[in-house]
């Protein structure tokens, strides 16, 4: 079986003979009182982000609950892109259990959070700060986040960018061009698009890009100073174990020596897979992101599905964020060759030319 089912983009994986050995799994005592375990790793992350400082935490969800529980403390108002996951939203929820006014705008539209900002200056004379949160790179529609446009609405009232950015870390980095898509050196969007402002708050998981379960808060060191004080899961959870920071220094070591290969071979591999579908008169969703979003002519996703799983192809079916129905998205990641590519594209070739598939079409 085919798989385009993993996200592990560049094709990470860090096996226990990989890493050097741990005594212990976890110290038995909360995150707050081990603030020494990991620290050379969140200044790592931090310079590869190009942020000041940052802090570690188990998980996004970890993340995000603590980062809006803290942000929480101050008179905020919070404006959520329509587009943002699942685990950033039940954030912005907790926040909004602590009274923060919270809503939502279209994903993606400028125009419309400028005049969500405006507005809520108008009706509301309290002087909340506002902060906008959404994801740095949307699989859904294969777009980037306009962070210059987001911090151009929000600099006139000193707001402040939350940015979810699990897709792009690892993928994305400076200089991109037409010859290197993703840039160099996997670290995010704000570098791919060559943003640095201490207005932006970025929260990753290391799940993706670089194949570990790990989460990373980037951001000014005042910022991440209150995360550290005044998180409440760090009171009531432990720290990344020993295991996951082990395979976070090695996955920083990978990418290090052969990350730039991964990169190239990764826009190589989706180059060819858009090419192919292409010739085939389709335009998938996605650009030149991993993530390849295939709507096809004629029959429904589900059957486009089902029939590439009889022929050993395995994909997933998901509804496109701007309403555009059901897709077949396939996760082309840097493990995979270009004759699984070349396979793939002739087993879409071979569902939609066939006889059901031609007689679907003119019914």
């Amino acid at each position: 079986m085919l798989d385009f089912t993993s996200a592990l983009y560049l094709g990470m994986h860090h096996p226990s003979s990989s890493l050097p050995p741990w005594s212990r799994l976890t110290t038995g005592k909360p995150a707050i009182l081990a603030p020494q375990r990991g620290a050379g790793l969140a200044r790592a992350l931090a310079a590869l982000q190009g942020f000041e400082c940052a802090a570690l935490a188990p998980s996004t969800l970890h993340l995000f609950w603590d980062l809006f529980g803290v942000l929480a403390r101050e008179p905020v108002r919070i404006h959520m892109d329509a587009g943002t996951y699942a685990i950033a939203r039940w954030g912005v929820e907790r926040a909004a259990s602590r009274g923060v006014p919270v809503s939502a705008f279209a994903h993606h539209d400028v125009i419309a959070l400028e005049r969500a900002i405006a507005q809520d200056r108008v009706h509301d004379r309290s002087g909340r700060r506002p902060i906008v949160v959404a994801d740095g790179f949307c699989p859904g529609c294969g777009q980037p986040l306009p962070i210059a446009d987001y911090l151009r609405c929000l600099a006139p009232y000193h707001g402040r960018l939350v940015i979810d950015d699990t897709q792009a870390i690892g993928v994305l980095g400076a200089d991109a061009n037409l010859a290197t898509p993703y840039g160099h050196g996997g670290g995010g969007s704000p570098r791919w698009q060559g943003i640095a402002s201490r207005d932006v708050i970025v929260g990753s998981s290391l799940a993706k890009g670089f194949g570990v379960p790990l989460a990373v808060l980037a951001a000014d060191k005042a910022t991440v100073r209150r995360f550290e004080d005044f998180g409440e899961t760090r009171v009531h959870s432990s720290p990344p174990s020993s295991a996951v920071l082990h395979a976070a220094e090695h996955a920083l070591s990978l990418d290090r020596q052969h990350g730039e290969r991964l990169r190239r071979h990764l826009a190589t591999l989706v180059r060819r897979f858009r090419s192919r579908l292409n010739a085939l008169g389709l335009s998938p969703d996605g650009g030149s992101f991993p993530v390849q979003r295939v709507r096809p002519i004629g029959i429904s996703a589900e059957t486009l599905h089902l029939r590439l799983l009889a022929l050993g192809i395995r994909t997933v079916v998901v509804r496109c964020c701007r309403g555009r129905g059901r897709q077949v998205v396939f996760l082309i990641t840097a493990r995979h060759r270009l004759s699984e590519i070349d396979r793939a594209a002739d087993a879409i070739a071979r569902v939609l030319t066939s006889p059901i598939t031609a007689q679907a079409r003119a019914s």
